[in-house]
């Protein structure tokens, strides 16, 4: 982090919002804005907002899994195959009906 660029008093972002928006889009690298020199908000560009919101849910969903393994909430993977396997079959088996008809 470039401290002299990545953090900007709320005067510099009322006065010259352009330029920071071009920074952040620019460099990609997120904004601190200070009030009474005190952290404020974090500006961010949306492309790296949507790539850490996708890394966090994928944190969450591996969090979420660990748990299960702990607490021993699992499958075995034939028992996994077999439970997605029968709706499919069984969905096949009535397009084969309609065909028929």
């Amino acid at each position: 982090m470039k401290m002299r660029e990545d953090i900007r008093p709320i005067t510099y972002l009322k006065s010259r919002a352009a330029d920071l928006l071009k920074q952040l889009n620019e460099t990609r690298r997120p904004v601190i804005i200070t009030q009474n020199g005190e952290p404020r908000a974090v500006l961010q560009d949306p492309e790296s907002y949507e790539r850490m919101k996708s890394a966090i849910g994928l944190m969450k969903l591996l969090a979420q899994g660990e748990e299960d393994l702990r607490l021993g909430k699992t499958y075995e993977q034939d028992q996994v195959f077999r439970r997605l396997a029968a709706p499919l079959e069984a969905s096949k088996a009535k397009g084969a009906k309609k065909a028929k008809v």
